[in-house]
């Protein structure tokens, strides 16, 4: 493919998912620095919002794979695609290009920002990641540049899904640093009301270990109260386990 566009890639929670990165540079670019993330340490971290991406460019290269089968385009990528302060143009602009729903995997880290949570509100389908339940748990886990707060955090993603007529996911990350706080975390998750919650482990290589499936069952419990909780063991087949991410932008061709 080529540097903004990969895949379709295999994902446990969209199916066969063709990506977008919106940032496309060398290095990360991300609010977060999370200890568990499959892209290493964040090398740009920033909360700024800026154009990386031209959105004349992103048609072209839309155009250029017109017709390709997959169940979602998904803007994800090197880093936090809502920092792309063009998501919602972009978002426009796959929709009128492809005929396939459209998915934003989000950190959450900028929705309590009305324009972020405007652009967010253009996709089908938007996974919004909450890993911990206090401020303490928050910079030990997702290591969030400094000025943003969780409790900001939760409060924009609450009132995101107030307004949003799509599907709303949170996708919890559980590490053995707060997999004994997932009643807490249950119970935030609980008052934003999500359409799904994705219980996820990082199988995929990075600094930290996955918890075993054993113990994802034991954490699925405290989310009783939730009508659709799914956890990565569920759902994972070999047909549809998600690649390395990395492996993945490695082997993009330069342009």
């Amino acid at each position: 493919m080529n540097s903004i566009i990969y895949g379709p890639v295999p994902s446990w929670r969209l199916g066969k998912s063709l990506g977008i990165d919106l940032l496309c540079a060398r290095g990360k670019i991300c609010s977060f620095n999370c200890v568990y993330c499959q892209l290493g340490r964040t090398t740009n971290p920033t909360t700024t919002r800026g154009e990386f991406v031209s959105t004349a460019r992103l048609t072209e290269e839309l155009k250029g794979v017109k017709g390709i089968t997959a169940d979602y385009v998904t803007f994800s990528g090197t880093g936090e695609p809502t920092l792309a302060s063009n998501l919602g143009r972009a978002i426009d602009v796959a929709r009128a290009i492809l005929p396939l729903p459209v998915a934003v995997l989000t950190n959450s880290s900028l929705i309590s920002r009305e324009d972020v949570r405007g652009d967010l509100a253009k996709a089908d389908v938007v996974v919004a990641k909450l890993d911990a339940h206090n401020q303490e748990l928050f910079r030990q886990v997702n290591r969030p540049m400094a000025g943003l707060k969780l409790s900001d955090i939760i409060e924009g993603i609450r009132y995101f899904r107030n307004k949003f007529t799509g599907k709303l996911c949170l996708q919890i990350m559980f590490i053995e640093a707060n997999r004994f706080f997932a009643k807490q975390i249950a119970q935030v998750a609980s008052s934003v009301s999500p359409d799904e919650v994705q219980l996820n482990t990082p199988l995929r290589p990075c600094a930290v270990k996955p918890l075993t499936p054993l113990q994802m069952a034991s954490i699925k419990d405290n989310f009783d109260n939730l009508g659709n909780v799914v956890t990565v063991y569920e759902a994972s087949r070999p047909e549809v386990m998600p690649l390395n991410l990395k492996e993945t932008l490695r082997r993009r061709p330069k342009l």
